[in-house]
């Protein structure tokens, strides 16, 4: 088990949660593919898009529907700074993941996070567990309290 696969495990079990990720026969870095693969809609999948401040270089997630896209001047507001894309390096070292494969949870530095509220819509959704070939069931109400986001609407 890789390492960040490991962490991921280990987040979802300290909180209490029985869930085991599971391995897909392709990738899902995309949302479309892990829809595909885990045979539910494109808005079950939590797809973790990283913003970086123009001003601090810190990092804020949002966690968003499959099908949603992050209205840049939303997240702007509620991160409180102008926001660029989070580049490869600063992802990997700050969240231990890399890009196709962050999950919601087990990030080697913790971050300010805000959920899409479309994703309440569902019983389960589905998110990335660290790697681009697992992702991991979970209920939207456990998603957000276990990683401390805030729900906000942040999307287009």
């Amino acid at each position: 088990m890789s390492k960040s696969l490991a962490r991921v495990t280990a987040a979802l079990h300290s909180a209490g949660l029985d869930i085991t990720p599971l391995e897909m026969p392709g990738e899902t870095r995309t949302a479309q593919q892990a829809a595909d693969a885990a045979g539910v809609q494109l808005d079950q999948i939590v797809k973790s898009i990283l913003f970086a401040g123009a001003e601090s270089g810190r990092l804020y997630l949002f966690l968003t529907a499959g099908g949603n896209q992050v209205a840049p001047d939303r997240a702007t507001s509620l991160a409180g700074e102008p926001l660029a894309r989070a580049g490869i390096d600063q992802v990997r070292a700050v969240t231990g993941f890399a890009i196709g494969g962050v999950a919601p949870v087990g990030h080697l530095t913790p971050l300010p996070i805000w959920a899409d509220p479309r994703l309440t819509d569902f019983p389960v959704v589905w998110a990335a567990a660290g790697t681009p070939r697992h992702i991991f069931p979970i209920a939207p109400a456990d998603l957000i309290r276990i990683s401390g986001a805030t729900l906000a609407p942040f999307t287009a």
